[in-house]
């Protein structure tokens, strides 16, 4: 440049402009990022976080920490191409499965659904272009919007067959072809196997499918074992619903430094010299809670009762924030099958330090009640104790002893006291008028081998109801207590039934001539009039059931919206925090709202901290949801293993005519249960006759239209058992008279076998011979 000095040294001092410095700008909290990731126009990856939040340097790193302790807690999951959406939700773009061909439109749900608390949705897609030949079973990658209450998808591109695991049992057929049939019932094909591996024909196994479309082949994998072993009912469960049962080494070792914590030093209350009992079942392995009563001394307290519910003090053992803490929120709940407990923490803890046990030192969170001579509380207070059980009793062993029947050394100091406390809690109980549907309860019992010994109804005692109130009792002071200091807590919410429920009930309640008014205010003593209406005829279970069936799903949150069921308007689990990650949030918050000790541990790689943290408090409805869908998970797999077991337990009984009554009824057939053992099993309405059905969806009944048999919830009948199928635990029935049986003059109607179907079929696939109406 002409005029402008070659020597450096010569030119003009050019003066450098600093950056200004970084400012670290506050990390976004979990509620902020997941409002984000919900609001987002776009897939919402870790750099449109950062970028939406202002976040550079070293403020990336700790987002990036912050969503990985999210991901681990299930509250975000990582969609295609590493965007997140909220645990539960409809990611901007995500895999679908398609499960249905309507017209020239398919219909897909998302491959991964995480919550359990709603089916997961079924999406139509739309496809820009030249349709692609899409099938049932085919992946898509699609981009998805919410239009009003729903989606619908964009497909962007077909995928290939997923890699997912198969469960499924090993056939061979009469060519010498091996097949992995599932023991998921939703799925009715089985698939034939390329390589065996070491597997044999029998074995219960977890296969690689590959191939696409009708080329799919199953690749053993791993053997689980026999399917019909002890355990392996459960396993299938455990497996299928990805329920953790290895605990990490991390979290085992926190657990073994957790059992070292000293009580002797520590400022607890001592309860020691109280005949504090815990009454539990027969087998019962962790013992969360133990209570004690005795006439109160107060003088303005007549006829009044004093008591203590110890319920075991995990929150002193499982600090907020450690491996133990994350692992317990991670499963959410301990899961019970018929053969085995699948705790939410680990043994050392679940029952040993943590189990309140008879002659044992033990850290309690101790409830002090005040109980008036009507049954109400007059007042509460909260404490840390140490007790020592006086007694382990079962509920039978109590039962019998109160009733005279047996003698027991703690009858008079312990159990004579309980009983009298709790007439004045059950005449409250009373006062209050609960939902009383004491429907039987059935239970899976084991012989020695593992094996099903019976399937029996579970015995109801006052001793059951003794327990259960002094447990309500707890969990209503616990709720006021928060309350009353302005603290945080998750409650557990039993809404009022729907409307839309209500007028189900109506119709139902119709086809036995019973009037329901909709216009009154519903509450629960509604529904237990209406029982006592309808006196102790066949019809009271009927409708018991019916309206069970009409109850909203109880959850938990933080918002109180009351528990319907046991008609209270404030409620919180407080008594199973060895079982309940919600009662330990509980506890937590009761420790820092009350200002309880905080003992220092002896490790220094403990936290002191055993109440709620400011952290913690501010998630409490991510917290909520989350253990609310990981309780509807356990429900499932309890609930299908014992359907397994009962599948098992009837498959020797193939062939024969069994007692049955109707569960339900839909377009396709009816449901049927058998009596006095359950396992609920279809009657396909093809094996009906001929003759076309009606069926109406309100009073879910199906009505021959040339014979004018109906088939209706609750009706009795005898059924033949076809099928019992433990691996997968579904059951099929037919008509006592046979498949397909019907009255002579209906036999020339048969279709044609030539036609190769027995039935035509009608609009979207619908059985010719069904006429639906109601929908």
């Amino acid at each position: 440049m002409a005029g402008y000095p070659k020597n450096p040294a010569d030119r003009p001092n050019k003066k450098k402009r600093s950056k200004p410095p970084h400012r670290p700008k506050p990390i976004p909290s979990r509620k902020e990022i997941l409002e984000f990731i919900e609001n987002s126009d776009q897939p919402a990856g870790k750099r449109e976080i950062a970028k939406g939040f202002g976040l550079r340097g070293s403020d990336k790193i700790a987002l990036k920490a912050l969503l990985k302790d999210m991901a681990d807690e299930g509250l975000i999951d990582a969609s295609p191409g590493r965007a997140f959406h909220k645990m539960g939700g409809v990611p901007k773009v995500t895999v679908l499965k398609i499960v249905e061909i309507d017209g020239n439109e398919a219909i897909g749900v998302p491959e991964r659904w995480e919550a359990d608390s709603a089916p997961a949705p079924k999406l139509r897609i739309k496809e820009r272009g030249r349709r692609a030949a899409l099938g049932v079973g085919d992946r898509i990658l699609a981009r998805t919007e919410e239009r009003g209450q729903g989606h619908i998808a964009y497909m962007m591109k077909k995928l290939a067959e997923s890699s997912e695991m198969l469960m499924g049992v090993i056939e061979k057929d009469e060519r010498d072809r091996y097949w992995l049939k599932p023991v998921d019932r939703k799925i009715r094909r089985s698939t034939p196997i390329s390589d065996l591996g070491e597997a044999e024909v029998g074995n219960l196994v977890l296969a690689e499918p590959s191939g696409r479309g009708g080329q799919v082949r199953a690749k053993v994998k791993e053997v689980l074992g026999d399917p019909f072993a002890p355990k392996s009912f459960s396993l299938i469960a455990i497996n299928k619903f990805e329920i953790p049962q290895v605990f990490p080494s991390s979290v085992l070792n926190e657990a073994e430094a957790a059992t070292k914590l000293s009580l002797s030093e520590e400022k607890r209350e001592d309860l020691r010299h109280l005949p504090i009992i815990a009454i539990d079942p027969a087998d019962a392995r962790d013992h969360d809670d133990a209570i004690w009563a005795a006439p109160d001394d107060d003088p303005s307290n007549s006829g009044g009762f004093k008591a203590i519910i110890a319920i075991a003090d995990v929150s002193y053992y499982v600090r907020p924030g450690s491996q133990l803490d994350k692992e317990a929120f991670k499963r959410g709940n301990s899961v019970y099958f018929p053969d085995r407990v699948v705790p939410m923490l680990p043994e050392a803890l679940s029952t040993d330090v943590c189990s309140l046990k008879q002659d044992v030192d033990r850290a309690a969170m101790a409830c002090h009640l005040q109980i008036d001579a009507s049954g109400k509380m007059r007042s509460s207070r909260f404490t840390r104790a140490i007790v020592r059980l006086a007694g382990n009793i079962a509920y039978e062993d109590a039962q019998a002893a109160i009733d005279g029947e047996i003698d027991h050394p703690l009858t008079n100091t312990a159990l004579k006291p309980l009983w009298d406390c709790w007439k004045l809690l059950a005449q409250a109980r009373d006062d209050r008028e609960p939902l009383n549907l004491d429907l039987p309860e059935k239970r899976v019992v084991l012989d020695d081998k593992g094996k099903i010994a019976e399937i029996a109804i579970r015995e109801r005692l006052d001793a059951h109801r003794l327990v259960e109130d002094f447990m309500i009792a707890a969990n209503v002071a616990a709720a006021k207590m928060l309350e009353s200091k302005k603290s945080p807590l998750i409650y557990r919410v039993h809404e009022t039934p729907s409307r839309e429920k209500m007028v189900a009930l109506k119709d139902y309640l119709k086809t036995f001539d019973i009037s329901f008014a909709l216009g009154q205010v519903v509450l629960p003593r509604v529904f237990n009039q209406l029982i006592s209406k309808i006196g102790e005829g066949e019809t009271k279970p009927l409708v018991m059931e019916q309206i069970l069936r009409s109850q909203t799903q109880a959850y938990y949150s933080p918002a109180n919206a009351g528990h319907f069921g046991l008609s209270l308007g404030s409620y919180g689990h407080f008594t199973s925090p060895i079982r309940r990650y919600a009662d330990l949030i509980v506890h937590r918050a009761l420790v820092s709202a009350c200002k309880l000790e905080q003992p220092k541990p002896a490790n220094e790689d403990i936290s002191s901290n055993t109440g709620l943290t400011e952290e913690m408090a501010g998630r409490l409805d991510l917290i909520s949801e989350k253990i609310s869908q990981l309780e509807r998970r356990a429900m499932m797999a309890e609930r299908e293993t014992v359907d397994r077991y009962i599948s098992a337990h009837l498959s020797d009984r193939v062939g024969q005519i069994l007692k049955c009554r109707i569960t339900g009824v839909q377009n396709f057939g009816f449901f049927a249960t058998v009596e006095e053992l359950g396992g609920d099993g279809l009657v396909p309405v093809r094996t009906l006759g001929v003759e076309r059905f009606d069926y109406d969806e309100a009073a879910q009944q199906l009505t021959g239209m040339d014979s004018g048999t109906t088939y209706n919830i609750g009706q009795k009948l005898e059924l033949r058992l076809v099928e019992a199928n433990a691996a997968t635990g579904s059951l099929l029935f037919e008509l006592a008279e046979g498949a397909n049986h019907m009255p002579g003059r209906y036999q020339d109607r048969r279709p044609p076998r030539s036609g190769g179907k027995s039935h035509s079929k009608g609009k979207r696939g619908r059985p010719g011979n069904i006429r639906h109406r109601g929908r």
